[in-house]
């Protein structure tokens, strides 16, 4: 049996997205096989009849028209029919015992696990979904494949300022970028498979959810029912859902589904000038799509010093992108070509955007779906599960770390949370420190930051003081002709202390961690200043500011 796609008006097309079947796979009539979305909105592919796919003629992401075959389907017998609907026998629960039960294998959960495995804890980690969790999978990794990806080609935009000549502009095949990016989110998901099995960690495939403050059911293609003498909960985030009238339209993205979609947009208008709007912006931007931002607050990245988010709004107009703060979306409409529409409220009163696709990248919020978290006894603060500074709840057995928790949504934060909480279950007393943890931005240029701010200081009424650097005074930055940016350096001036700092140019990701090195450890400026730092490198910003505080730095009047 052939399913076609039924009758598409005006003899348009439509986009295969999610198919949610395989061939072999069982079906009953009224199954949803994919969904293709149409100018009228996202149009739902159902098995007419029960039976087994036997061929998948489309591909996610491919254009399709009326009646073209979509998927072939073995149609069942009537008395296969009949016995596919009886009523079959509850699958009966496996009864396991473990020492530890973690609950999520995004960086916090599967981190936690090989930690307690080297251990020698009896470790079971249960996931409902893939491996590695929402950084790996959808967030994390596959934003930075992607934004390696737009990097190149906006530096092939730029080769002959280097000597190198190319015909015309670079061609995109955004189809070659997202298989790209999914390779090496299924090279990393694999190595967490590996690793796990390697250290002996029980990995269950379902989805948990709490019996008793000690036992965990997991539904999945085997149930079972886990009882643990300590449980890790670390179920991450979930995007939050923000009410905006139009928010469910076709022309309207999420972060997800924009690291599928294959066909790149000539213009986008992105709702949130945060991390991930702001990634995501100089990200199509690189690629050539014509970009807005649209924030609620007066400044971008608000988390940021305040120099810091003035440049890099600074550096976004200067690369084309336009700004819009202290403004807010109204509405979403879709025209009657398939453009999105946005009507938002600004200081200077009503403004409408028109744009090919609307990403919404508004935030993430704990995930704590299907997990009855009510039967664990656990308590929650806010939206998050409370815990103390060793990341245990309430419920004296029972950890909480990473998203989760609502403390801050962070990879390594969670990982590092992780490990802490399976310290204090071997009887260790480790707690959480979290002034010195590093925060990174990958726009272009890229943007990190690690303890306080200079704001921050002055509101604690520190006596403090600041080091600026300038890139452009860095010979290694200008060879990689990135000039711009700068560094800067927060000290306490009754210590002498490095208390914070923020980079914002080449490099600035990788160049954190020294910083972060440096206020951990409780260095000074004189010990940074003292050191040696190789030649040519962008790390020599960091030894200038440090020389800042004392005689001045030496490239930089």
């Amino acid at each position: 049996m052939e399913i076609k796609m039924s009758l598409i008006p005006g003899n348009k097309t439509g986009k295969v997205g999610k198919i949610s079947v395989k061939p072999g796979d069982s079906v009953q009539a009224g199954d949803i096989l994919a969904n293709v979305e149409t100018g009228k909105g996202n149009r739902p592919v159902k098995a007419p009849e029960s039976g087994t796919v036997t061929k998948i003629v489309c591909g996610e992401g491919g254009e399709v028209t009326t009646g073209q075959v979509l998927f072939e389907l073995d149609a069942a017998q009537p008395e296969t029919v009949q016995q596919a609907e009886a009523p079959s026998e509850a699958k009966k629960a496996t009864d396991l015992e473990t020492e530890l039960l973690i609950i999520g294998a995004g960086p916090g959960g599967y981190v936690a696990a090989i930690y307690a495995a080297k251990k020698g804890i009896k470790t079971t980690l249960v996931e409902k979904e893939e491996l590695g969790g929402t950084c790996l999978n959808v967030g994390c990794i596959p934003t930075k494949a992607l934004i390696k990806s737009s990097e190149i080609c906006r530096n092939v935009r730029s080769s002959a300022e280097f000597g190198i000549v190319t015909d015309g502009a670079p061609r995109v095949d955004m189809a070659q970028v997202i298989r790209r990016k999914d390779a090496v989110r299924e090279k990393l998901v694999s190595g967490i498979a590996a690793l796990l099995e390697g250290n002996g960690v029980q990995v269950l495939h379902g989805s948990a959810s709490f019996l008793s403050e000690n036992k965990v059911s997991v539904e999945g293609k085997e149930n079972y029912t886990v009882s643990a003498r300590d449980i890790i909960i670390a179920t991450g985030s979930k995007i939050s859902r923000v009410k905006i009238p139009g928010i469910d339209l076709p022309v309207v993205m999420n972060s997800t589904k924009a690291l599928s979609c294959t066909e790149l947009p000539k213009s986008i208008t992105i709702i949130g000038g945060g991390v991930i709007g702001m990634e995501f912006a100089f990200l199509y931007n690189n690629l050539g799509v014509k970009v807005h931002v649209v924030e609620f607050l007066d400044s971008l990245l608000a988390m940021l010093d305040k120099d810091i988010s003035e440049s890099i709004r600074d550096s976004a107009e200067k690369a084309g992108i336009c700004i819009h703060t202290g403004s807010k979306v109204m509405k979403i409409q879709e025209s009657d070509d398939g453009q999105a529409i946005i009507t938002y409220e600004g200081k200077s009163g009503e403004g409408v955007l028109v744009s090919d696709k609307v990403l919404v990248a508004i935030g993430r919020e704990p995930n704590l779906d299907g997990l009855a978290i009510e039967k664990s006894g656990v308590q929650l603060r806010g939206k998050g599960i409370d815990v103390d500074a060793h990341m245990r709840t309430n419920v004296e057995h029972i950890y909480a770390i990473g998203d989760v928790t609502n403390i801050l949504q962070l990879a390594h934060v969670a990982s590092h949370q992780g490990m802490a909480a399976v310290d204090n279950i071997s009887g260790k007393s480790v707690s959480v420190d979290y002034s010195a943890i590093p925060n990174v931005v990958f726009t272009s240029p890229e943007i990190s930051s690690v303890g306080l701010t200079e704001e921050g200081c002055q509101k604690q009424g520190m006596d403090c003081s600041v080091s600026t650097i300038s890139y452009s005074s860095n010979g290694k930055a200008l060879t990689m002709n990135e000039p711009e940016g700068f560094i800067k350096i927060v000290r306490d001036n009754a210590t002498r202390r490095i208390v914070g700092g923020s980079i914002i140019g080449a490099d600035a990701s990788s160049l954190v961690s020294v910083l972060t090195l440096a206020i951990s450890n409780g260095m000074t400026d004189r010990q940074i200043a003292e050191t040696v730092f190789a030649h040519p490198t962008t790390a020599e910003i960091i030894h200038e500011a440090a020389l800042g505080f004392g005689v001045g730095a030496i490239h930089q009047l």
